[in-house]
């Protein structure tokens, strides 16, 4: 763990209101002391359902420190929209697309990311989340 730039989050999903509610609850749920920078890129700009590009890359400008940036997505257009931004290289350097569940990857690379965790280790611990057994 490092005491310098912690890694960036960002929550792509169709919908602004459950990407800042998954925000929301990955805050809550890091404890207390800093949190990571978690930026929820939801939605369309007009407020609609959807997938916007210049969300996602405002959202990624915005919480990365240095450190790597995680992005987390919901459902099909979100994927394949930050694949093409990083495909294109207009997502920062050091930005990976995270394969994990939304929710309960969002709060493993959150209370990760806050604990001064790297990139790789932030990513493998969103992508463990798909173990969580809930029965």
């Amino acid at each position: 763990m490092s005491a310098g730039p912690l890694v960036g989050i960002v929550l792509v999903s169709h919908s602004a209101a459950v990407a800042q509610s998954v925000a929301e609850l990955a805050r809550g749920l890091a404890g207390g002391g800093t949190v990571a920078p978690i930026a929820p890129a939801g939605g369309t700009p007009d407020g609609g359902l959807g997938t916007s590009a210049d969300l996602i890359l405002a959202g990624a400008s915005a919480v990365d420190g240095g450190a790597g940036v995680a992005l987390l997505v919901d459902l099909g257009s979100s994927v394949l929209t930050v694949k093409s931004l990083l495909e294109e290289d207009e997502l920062p350097a050091g930005c990976r697309l995270v394969d994990a569940p939304f929710v309960e990857g969002a709060v493993a690379a959150v209370v990760a990311a806050s604990a001064g965790a790297d990139l790789e280790a932030v990513v493998a611990a969103a992508g463990e989340a798909y173990a969580y057994r809930k029965a």
